[in-house]
């Protein structure tokens, strides 16, 4: 039936076009036994023997008990072009049920819980924000006890305490503290003495929540075959995939001192945790990555005392290989010879459209890792890292559509500090998954 909806979080009622009827006791009780038939048939003699209760067997007086309440159904769920309950003939006489599941706000909520359990953690605030506000008070609240409704009952009370537990963990990793603190007091009330609450609870007014773990964001793209992830970590534990490295136009790598490049940018580290500190390899690589590509300029010594001082064009990409994958080298801010590294928007963009292409041709669709380019010492000017994520997402997403497949997996790594200043709720109403 169009527009059929049938109500169990909360009393039970049967709502179509015509308007919503709250379900007498004993018609309620019979309509919860066969939905949790899952569309099986069953008997009167079922039907009479669960929730009458009263030891006797279903003569024709308890029969036609039965008959009245499924009489009263049908009026409520069949029409001329639809019959949800039907009689199935025979002997004994029985009855069918057979609704679509998201028909039934009980098995949706369900569903919906189920689901955020194997989704990323944004995607799991989505769905179980969804869940949980089917409920509108205390599930088969009007129904007659027996023993179908007690244990549907207190399986729905199970499961929307796990929802609100699972949603309390998932508000924290995606930096959402305000609303779980709202929820970690109001699951405290309810269970004064549970330990990991009152952990939670601590943890989220002091703002000490450990650092997030475990992919936050993923969409899921098949019409691009690939998909996007975000996640908190570290871009070089990222063993699966080719690694993406900002440069300055010089391809500066000396980090004695903190003077050229710092020790703790991602270039040194990659010197350190991927060249194993020899730079005389990695400036080898860098060189004959570099001797096809047409120089812009050469500063002299005495104008840049320190440093390499060939200068490439920004948006240049050097595809290095260490053992076991590549890592693309990309020019996007230019060194000053004060040894401050600046970028603007459009070198960013320049330079993220280059890296594409490099992809395309030497990836051979592994997962692509990337930091979030031009929030450390690029002095990018619009360096929100909102803006940045966005900036990076949408210059992947248009060379996708443009040129084919890029790489299995775009991966963003981003420090938990970056992390807590994006909304990544505002960000997945951005890039909802193509169904």
């Amino acid at each position: 039936m169009k527009g059929l909806r049938i109500r169990l979080l909360g009393q039970v009622s049967v709502e179509t076009d015509e308007g919503e009827a709250v379900l007498r006791p004993l018609t309620a009780a019979v309509l919860i036994r066969l939905i949790m038939a899952e569309g099986e048939s069953v008997t009167v003699a079922d039907l009479y023997r669960d929730i009458w209760a009263d030891g006797r067997k279903a003569g024709r007086g308890e029969r036609n008990q039965v008959q009245k309440q499924i009489m009263s159904l049908r009026v409520l769920l069949n029409t001329p072009d639809s019959v949800v309950l039907s009689t199935e003939r025979g002997q004994p006489t029985a009855y069918r049920l057979q609704l679509e599941r998201a028909t039934v706000d009980a098995l949706r909520f369900q569903d919906l819980v189920g689901k955020a359990q194997q989704v990323d953690s944004v995607t799991a605030v989505e769905l179980l924000e969804q869940a949980l506000a089917l409920w509108r008070g205390r599930p088969v609240a009007n129904a007659a006890i027996c023993g179908s409704v007690t244990a549907l009952s207190d399986l729905l009370t199970r499961l929307q305490q796990t929802a609100r537990r699972e949603l309390l963990r998932a508000y924290q990793k995606v930096g959402r503290p305000e609303k779980a603190l709202v929820l970690a007091e109001r699951l405290h009330a309810h269970s004064p003495g549970d330990p990991e609450l009152s952990g939670h609870l601590a943890a989220i007014r002091e703002q000490l929540r450990a650092r997030p773990e475990g992919t936050v964001f993923r969409r899921d793209l098949p019409e691009l075959d690939t998909s996007l992830v975000i996640m908190p970590g570290d871009l070089f534990a990222q063993d699966d995939a080719h690694l993406v490295t900002g440069f300055t136009d010089t391809f500066d790598t000396a980090v004695e001192g903190d003077l050229v490049i710092s020790d703790s940018s991602v270039q040194g580290q990659l010197l350190r945790r991927v060249y194993h500190g020899d730079r005389k390899r990695l400036d080898q690589e860098l060189r004959a990555g570099l001797s096809h590509v047409p120089r812009v300029g050469t500063e002299s010594r005495s104008t840049k005392p320190h440093g390499k001082l060939i200068r490439y064009p920004i948006g240049t990409v050097i595809t290095l290989r260490p053992p076991g994958r590549c890592v693309f080298a990309v020019a996007y801010s230019r060194m000053g010879n004060d040894l401050v590294a600046r970028s603007s928007v459009a070198d960013l963009t320049l330079s993220l459209d280059n890296l594409w292409t490099a992809v395309y041709r030497h990836g051979q669709l592994r997962p692509v890792a990337i930091a979030l380019v031009g929030s450390g010492l690029s002095r990018l000017g619009a360096a929100e890292p909102w803006k940045l994520l966005r900036m990076i997402i949408d210059s992947y997403l248009a060379a996708a559509s443009r040129d084919g497949h890029l790489c299995k997996e775009l991966r963003v790594i981003l420090r938990a500090s970056a992390l807590e200043k994006i909304d990544m709720m505002e960000l997945a109403k951005s890039y909802r998954e193509t169904q």
